[in-house]
C-alpha cells in the first residue's frame, strides 16, 4: 500500500515538473465540446494549481480507496463508473488539464480504466477579459455573483418562466425572478454587467443563457479560483478598476457601492418576488 502511495505520487510530481510553467489552455470548439463525452485517462493531466497535486497535502488516499470500491460495485452490476462527468480544459502542448475530478481520475487509473466521462469547459482567461473591456460602453458597472445572486438552486415560483424543453436540457440553470429587468435597467442607466462564479460553467454557456433571456452582459468570469495563483489574471483587475471607477456589487441582501474606495452599503428589505425591484430603488437612491 505504501509502494502504491509513493508510486502516485512521484507519478503526479513527474506531471506537475512536466506541464507546470508549459501548458496554456486552448479554446474548445463547441461541436467539439458537445461531441467529445469520454476520454482517455491518459489524455488528462493533474493541475499544477489544485491542493491534489501539493507534495504537502497530496490526494487523499482514503478518498480514492473509495472510489476504487465504487468502480468495482458499478461493473459488477454494469453501472456507469461515474455518476458525473469530470470537468477538464484542453490544453497546449497536449491533452486535457483537470479542473475538477482528481481523485475519480485517480482511481480509475488505478483500476485500469481506459475512458472517464468528461465535459469540456472554456474557462474565462486573460485574453477574454482584455475583449470584455475592449467592448465595454460604459464607466460604471454592476456586480453579481452568478450562483449565489443571479442562479437558483431549483424550479419554483421566484424564478423566471421556464424555456422551451429543448433549451432547458441544454442549459438547466434557473435564473432568479426579475434578473432580466434588472439587466435592462441597468444597461439603460449606464451599467455594464459582469457576472462571477468560482464553478467551472463554460464561457459560451454562460454567454447563450442569457442570450435566450434577451440580456446584455458585457462581462463574464468563470473559474474565479484560479485568479489567485494566475499572474495574468491578477492583471486584469487594475485593467478593470481603470475602465469602472464606479462599481455596484449587488448580492442577495445587500448592494455596495464602491467609488475612489469609498463604500456605500445598503440593505435590500425584499427577498421574494419584490427583490429585483429593491435592488433599482436603492440604484435610484445612489443616483441622488
Amino acid at each position: 500500500m505504501e509502494q502504491e502511495k509513493q508510486t502516485l505520487r512521484e507519478f503526479l510530481a513527474s506531471e506537475v515538473k512536466k506541464y507546470k510553467g508549459v501548458a496554456v489552455p486552448v479554446r474548445t470548439g463547441f461541436l467539439k465540446r458537445k461531441l467529445i463525452k469520454q476520454l482517455p485517462c491518459r489524455k488528462l493531466h493533474p493541475n499544477p494549481d489544485d491542493e491534489f497535486t501539493f507534495p504537502e497535502i497530496g490526494p487523499n488516499d482514503g478518498i480514492i480507496s473509495d472510489y476504487v470500491e465504487h468502480i468495482r460495485t458499478c461493473q459488477n452490476y454494469g453501472m456507469p463508473i461515474f455518476d458525473e462527468p469530470l470537468i477538464v480544459q484542453q490544453i497546449r502542448p497536449d491533452g486535457y488539464m483537470l479542473l475538477n475530478g482528481h481523485h475519480r481520475w485517480a482511481a480509475a487509473m488505478k483500476m485500469g480504466i481506459r475512458k472517464v466521462p468528461v465535459e469540456i469547459v472554456n474557462l474565462t482567461q486573460a485574453v477574454d477579459i482584455k475583449k470584455m473591456l475592449k467592448n465595454s460602453k460604459n464607466h460604471m458597472r454592476a456586480t453579481l455573483d452568478l450562483d449565489e445572486v443571479v442562479f437558483r438552486p431549483s424550479r419554483d415560483e421566484l424564478t423566471e418562466s421556464p424555456q422551451s424543453v429543448f433549451f432547458r436540457r441544454r442549459y438547466p440553470e434557473h435564473l432568479r425572478l426579475g434578473i432580466p429587468g434588472l439587466f435592462s435597467y441597468l444597461n439603460l442607466h449606464g451599467y455594464d454587467i459582469w457576472v462571477y462564479s468560482a464553478n467551472y460553467y463554460s464561457l459560451e454557456h454562460i454567454r447563450r443563457l442569457f442570450l435566450l433571456y434577451h440580456v446584455n452582459v458585457t462581462g463574464i468570469v468563470t473559474g474565479t479560483g484560479r485568479k489567485s495563483k494566475d499572474p495574468s489574471m491578477k492583471k486584469m483587475d487594475s485593467m478593470i478598476a481603470e475602465q469602472y471607477p464606479v462599481t455596484v456589487n449587488i448580492d442577495e441582501k445587500s448592494v455596495v457601492r464602491i467609488e475612489n474606495n469609498n463604500f456605500d452599503e445598503y440593505q435590500v428589505a425584499e427577498s421574494g418576488a419584490g427583490w429585483s425591484a429593491a435592488v433599482m430603488d436603492i440604484i435610484e437612491k445612489m443616483k441622488k
